[in-house]
């Protein structure tokens, strides 16, 4: 077993594990993608992978609805708020308190956007209509387009209401009177977002191929298509530019269907709800990953943020900033692009979704769902909030070394750490409670042994202003050892063996001209070709898996006897590699087994190796050549055939093989009496057609299983 003194390899998150099993393992936490992959309450991660608390967030309780789906600011403070699937639309005070404001005929209230003169106009799915809402339960519809969706409204330079629909695609100028045309028919399924600039220009996102549309003095063209399927949001910077978020899954559906897209519980997927007389089944669509582009006004793009995990739902420009705000699913962060364009996470929710974002008097509204919540981010920020980790797996059970961190840590400000363990991939009721704070910023890790270990990092403000803050964390750590495993011990064919490759010298990659390449000294690593398989008469190969789950150096020793035997012969010890050839000529004929033992004792100190041991399955060593008994060969005249018999024997393995040659003829394969080789005697009996010229020397050639060549010749 190794102590918790013994030498440790460094183990990186998110980096490649090149240790072996007696250097300390580290955990370590330094880069963005390191702490993603926590959980953070109340906590912020800079673009440079620092943590710090994060922005004062107040949640406001909301009606008991599925799903919040939409939002418009009223005069005073308040906000309507469309919800799904009972198709309420409720009226949010100042204070928080939550009135039903008008109750549609569809599932879902998508899209809310107010006129100048303060009058609500509503879009719903699924059989999307638009209402037009003057007071509390007074309201009636507005605009009918005949479509499945209304994903999106607003209000044109000129007055009239712009309507992006679903499932044909295109946007609807509706004017007072209700009367729309089709102002845009795209190609694809869905119109999702809108946005104009200010200069009667015109942005719409598509979902089916992911494009950007560009509608400027009453014509249209395709400013950009992504390589994803939808384009979710649209954001306008101050320089003009535009930024689009993009993923996520097509969102096609039956036309027997009435659908609407909204979030799901557990997983990063669309869930389309389809609609029938009699029941709402739901249809998942897996999204595969996003984006944030931004684009030129000529429609070049460039990616400036990308995720494999996250999808956003929502986007928007800061209030009084460059920044872009945009918030994501299925781990509820928002996140904030800098002029840089570098993202750093705000903060995350307990909800899976930040499915909308809206911009109101000294900060942002959020909507979040699953569950559905209510909030508004203020620039201010908050007095304390906590780091969860992520849990480390150290695939045994594992003593626990140091834990310490980097940081600051202003006057009158604290961040405390605290540890768990426990033998569970998921953290349960069987784990070790938390553990005392640590004080200081390295110390010995309290957490009993076990396989998986967890930490929490609780950020404070006393009398401080500025933050505390966190830019690197690791704990080491010493994993119990395990003794080799053999997973597999093989023999190549008879006669097989590996041509070992050439080794060459490392060579620096990319290395400046001018710099003068030193030569490998001998104990240098060097890069080694793939081998190649050969045949060596009378050479046997064994090969071997084996697998180390501390991943330390191996030693094998090696052992060879007869079946018959009882005492093994050493064939070699302290061996390193993963196969062995040997000259089996060396040896008396007959049946032997092999005996793997595998030790760990190059990386742990004397008397605390373990080893595992494996013997092989039962090979023939067969170096005699096989011999032909009672030949006859009898040269027929009336005939002109040759009438050949023998026997061919072998003493350990079976007959393959015979030829016969009668020059000028070439050889030809005989069978023996009884149609195939398959045992150590074999009688053969047949005649052999003789043509013109045909010599008086019989030659046979008899080969047994492990490529013996036994040769007979006789004159007729």
């Amino acid at each position: 077993m190794k102590q918790r003194t013994a030498l440790v390899l460094a183990f990186l998150i998110g980096s490649v594990l090149t240790a072996w099993g007696v250097a300390p393992r580290k955990w370590e936490f330094r880069s963005r993608n390191d702490f993603l992959k926590g959980k953070f309450d109340g906590i912020s991660l800079s673009w440079e992978g620092v943590l710090s608390l994060a922005p004062r967030q107040e949640k406001g309780a909301g009606p008991s609805e599925e799903f919040y789906l939409s939002c418009a600011a009223g005069e005073g403070g308040m906000f309507f708020l469309g919800t799904g699937h009972g198709g309420k639309i409720y009226s949010i005070s100042k204070d928080g308190t939550a009135e039903l404001y008008f109750q549609t005929a569809e599932m879902d209230v998508t899209a809310l956007v107010l006129d100048e003169k303060g009058v609500l106009f509503a879009g719903t799915s699924p059989n999307g209509k638009v209402y037009k809402i003057t007071a509390k339960t007074k309201g009636e519809i507005f605009f009918n387009p005949d479509e499945r969706y209304i994903w999106d409204l607003a209000f044109s330079e000129a007055g009239r209401l712009l309507v992006a629909v679903g499932e044909r695609g295109g946007i609807y100028a509706v004017n007072p009177q209700g009367e729309g045309e089709f102002i845009l028919k795209t190609a694809d399924n869905h119109v999702l977002c809108l946005k104009q600039d200010g200069q009667g220009r015109i942005y719409a996102g598509s979902g089916g191929k992911g494009a950007v549309y560009r509608i400027a003095a009453g014509k249209s063209s395709l400013l950009f298509e992504s390589p994803f399927e939808e384009v979710k949001g649209l954001v306008l910077a101050e320089d003009g530019s535009l930024f689009a978020a993009a993923g996520g899954a097509s969102l096609n559906v039956k036309k027997d269907e009435a659908a609407v897209v909204v979030p799901k519980t557990g997983t990063d997927v669309a869930v389309t709800v389809t609609a029938s007389a009699s029941e709402s089944p739901a249809v998942l669509q897996t999204k595969d990953s996003a984006a944030i582009f931004k684009i030129d006004p000529d429609g070049l793009a460039s990616r400036v943020w990308t995720s494999e995990e996250d999808l956003v739902y929502a986007i928007i420009r800061e209030p009084g900033s460059s920044r872009i705000l945009f918030g994501t699913g299925p781990k509820g962060r928002l996140y904030a692009l800098d002029g840089g364009e570098r993202a750093s996470l705000l903060i995350q929710e307990s909800a899976e979704q930040i499915y909308s974002l809206s911009a109101l008097e000294g900060g942002i509204r959020i909507l979040s769902n699953n569950p559905p919540g209510l909030s508004v981010l203020y620039p201010d920020q908050r007095p304390a909030g906590e780091y969860l980790s992520p849990v480390l797996d150290a695939q045994t059970i594992a003593s626990w070394g140091r834990l310490s961190w980097e940081g600051s840590l202003p006057q009158g400000s604290i961040i405390q750490f605290q540890t768990r363990s426990g033998n569970t991939a998921e953290p349960n009721p069987t784990w070790n409670d938390w553990s005392p704070p640590y004080q200081k910023m390295e110390e010995a890790v309290l957490s009993p042994r076990a396989r998986y270990l967890q930490f929490r990092a609780a950020f404070r403000l006393q009398t401080a202003k500025a933050s505390p803050s966190i830019a690197r964390a690791q704990v080491f750590y010493a994993q119990s050892n395990l003794k080799p495993e053999i997973v597999s011990l093989d023999w190549l064919a008879a006669n097989e063996v590996y041509i070992e490759p050439p080794v060459q010298d490392e060579v620096v990659w990319g290395l400046e001209h001018n710099t003068v390449r030193r030569p490998s000294k001998p104990d240098e690593a060097r890069t080694v070709l793939a081998a190649k398989k050969a045949v060596r008469k009378g050479y046997r190969t064994i090969v071997w898996e084996v697998r180390d789950e501390n991943e330390d150096v191996l030693a094998f020793r090696l052992r060879l006897k007869k079946a018959d035997e009882s005492q093994w012969r050493l064939l070699a010890d302290g061996w390193a590699e993963n196969l062995f050839a040997f000259d089996t000529t060396a040896f008396p004929d007959g049946t032997y087994l092999f005996k793997l033992e595998a030790s760990d004792a190059p990386s742990n100190p004397a008397g605390s190796e373990l080893r595992s041991e494996r013997t092989s399955l039962p090979i023939v060593i067969d170096n005699s050549l096989p011999l032909v008994k009672n030949f006859t060969a009898a040269r027929d005249k009336d005939r002109g055939d040759l009438a050949v018999s023998f026997l061919a024997e072998d003493a350990f393995s079976s007959i393959e093989e015979v030829e016969i040659m009668v020059r000028p003829q070439g050889w030809r394969i005989v069978f023996p009496v009884d149609g195939i080789c398959d045992s150590k005697q074999e009688s053969f009996s047949f005649r052999l057609p003789l043509g013109p010229g045909a010599d008086n020397l019989v030659v046979v050639r008899v080969k047994d299983r492990y490529g013996n060549v036994g040769v007979v010749r006789q004159v007729f």
